[in-house]
């Protein structure tokens, strides 16, 4: 596989790394200094393209790529009130097009274990829910795509949104989540359920960006040579 990195910062060098190791070959690098170089032409010779970048750059990214007819895999949050645009553009172009808000295959696990529990708690009224993100200071988005998928899959699940949850606030913040932005830390999430009587909680922690960048190589090598539109419930 050949393939190209969009955003050359510490994600985009842990993805290089990993590629390598796999035994692929690094086609193209695009970051700040040579953003003009995202061409058709450039991204012809790749296979897919990785695009770790920031909420302000990735739907141009992103929509670059499919419009050039390269495979994309994107890990980019805090920019997806777009994302449903480009997935029916993907589709419209016959296109390939991967994304996740989070690649740690923990994460993911942590994501089907949230569904099944906000399924079994529904039938007790009892509780308040709240999550809890903390990444490094460098972040941009806040909260974390990840906390998001965690709120919408728990609120998709209610039949009984009131008195049970925190009162929303905004679509990305149904259920009072909790942000921190504390030094190098990759990635902390839990999801609480809190009764007068006890509390219940889920909790992932990420140890370092290896896993992340691990699972979007896996993804770039699960969609070489497919159309359409895919998620990690796909690759699962």
């Amino acid at each position: 596989m050949k393939a190209a990195i969009i955003g050359y910062g510490k994600m985009g060098r842990e993805i290089e790394k990993i590629l390598k190791q796999r035994g692929h070959e690094v086609g193209l690098i695009i970051d700040v200094d040579n953003a003009a170089d995202l061409t058709a032409e450039n991204l012809a010779k790749v296979d897919v393209a990785i695009e770790f970048t920031t909420p302000s750059t990735a739907y141009g990214n992103i929509r670059k790529c499919l419009e050039c007819g390269a495979a994309v895999v994107s890990g980019t949050t805090g920019w997806t009130d777009k994302l449903a645009e480009l997935q029916e553009l993907c589709k419209q172009t016959g296109g390939a097009m991967f994304y996740a808000s989070n690649y740690s295959l923990g994460v993911n696990l942590m994501f089907r274990l949230n569904r099944e529990l906000a399924q079994m708690m529904n039938r007790f009224k009892g509780y308040e829910v709240s999550l809890t993100e903390t990444h490094h200071t460098e972040k941009k988005d806040s909260p974390s795509g990840t906390a998001v998928t965690l709120a919408e899959d728990i609120i998709a699940r209610l039949d009984d949104k009131s008195g049970w949850v925190n009162e929303p606030t905004t679509d990305e913040s149904l259920v009072g989540i909790e942000s921190f932005r504390v030094g190098m830390t990759p990635g902390d999430h839990s999801v609480t359920y809190t009764s007068e009587d006890d509390v219940l909680e889920i909790r992932h922690s990420i140890k370092n960006r290896r896993t992340l960048a691990l699972g979007a190589v896996v993804a770039a090598e699960f969609l070489c040579g497919k159309k359409g539109v895919y998620t990690m419930d796909d690759l699962f």
